[in-house]
């Protein structure tokens, strides 16, 4: 899942750091991920993913690091396996 957040934040993210270099839980508004970006990255994700965010996780929050992008991620496939 980190390999794949890492490429759709590469192609979407328009940071001026290249996505390698960027650590899992670094804040990605303070290297650069503007709100435009963050939205295009999410439409990515959940293309990606085959997943719709809920409203109660399209924040800040949720986009705050690669690390944050996993978790969110992965709660909302865990809640799917539930439903």
């Amino acid at each position: 899942m980190n390999k794949t957040i890492r490429e759709l934040l590469a192609k979407f993210g328009a940071l001026p750091v290249a996505v390698d270099q960027i650590e899992n839980d670094a804040d990605l508004y303070a290297t650069g991920l503007s709100s435009f970006a963050s939205v295009q990255l999410m439409l990515g994700i959940e293309e990606a993913f085959d997943i719709e965010f809920p409203d109660n996780l399209l924040n800040r929050k949720s986009f705050a690091s690669i690390a944050a992008i996993e978790k969110t991620v992965g709660m909302i496939l865990d809640n799917r396996k539930v439903a």
